[in-house]
């Protein structure tokens, strides 16, 4: 469930100033989706640069809602409709985290919850987008808990859209829930956005569970 920015700082993510240039002209590797659908534990790094989107593509609000009872809204992140767009640059690796990492404080019920929703808002630069892809893979420590694909089809390009979310989460044991409430930030996701079979995007995130 991550879209960028991190814990706090996701509020003024959108408003921040632009990170300082990196130079990655170095080889990086690029990952397919079948490699990333094979990983057994959180990626120790991001797997692309900031520049591998090379389409544009901007998070403009993304939210979390139960699906179920009163049907709670968790998370709303927005960026404000007058902020620029910011220029795609990378940066250097030790301010990533800054940039690509969010960090979720839950309630502990929310682990007991079978179906969560998303809803994320997002634009699409100069070229259009034939495929948009996100491959999701959740875990608690090193233990692989969940891994969600999710595809969504053509994306005119500079258009605006609205990309719904429903996930069905795993049913946890009590030993295990109780462990995932008693580690705070051990539970973590990885977030692989595709064009294609090129990855374009690749966020972090992390969750804190309390009564």
């Amino acid at each position: 469930m991550g879209a960028g920015g991190k814990g706090d700082r996701s509020e003024r993510h959108a408003g921040r100033e632009s990170p300082p240039p990196q130079d990655m002209s170095r080889t990086v590797k690029e990952w397919t989706p079948e490699e990333c659908l094979n990983l057994t534990s959180p990626a120790d790094s991001y797997l692309c640069p900031l520049s591998a989107n090379t389409f544009g593509i901007e998070f403009l609000e993304f939210r979390i809602r139960e699906m179920e009872g009163a049907q709670r809204e968790l998370y709303n992140v927005k960026k404000p409709d007058d902020a620029p767009s910011e220029p795609i640059v990378d940066i250097p690796p030790e301010l990533e985290d800054q940039y690509r990492l969010i960090q979720y404080n839950f309630p502990s019920e929310f682990l007991k919850a079978k179906t969560i929703g998303t809803s994320l808002v997002f634009s699409v630069g100069n070229n259009e987008v034939p495929s948009f892809r996100m491959i999701e893979r959740h875990y608690f420590k090193d233990r692989l808990l969940k891994s969600f694909d999710f595809t969504l089809g053509f994306c005119m390009p500079n258009s605006r859209n609205t990309w719904e979310v429903i996930y069905t989460l795993p049913e946890l044991d009590p030993d295990l829930e109780s462990e995932m409430i008693d580690s705070p930030f051990e539970t973590r996701s990885d977030s692989y956005y595709f064009v294609g079979n090129k990855m374009v995007m690749h966020n972090k995130a992390e969750y804190a569970y309390s009564d």
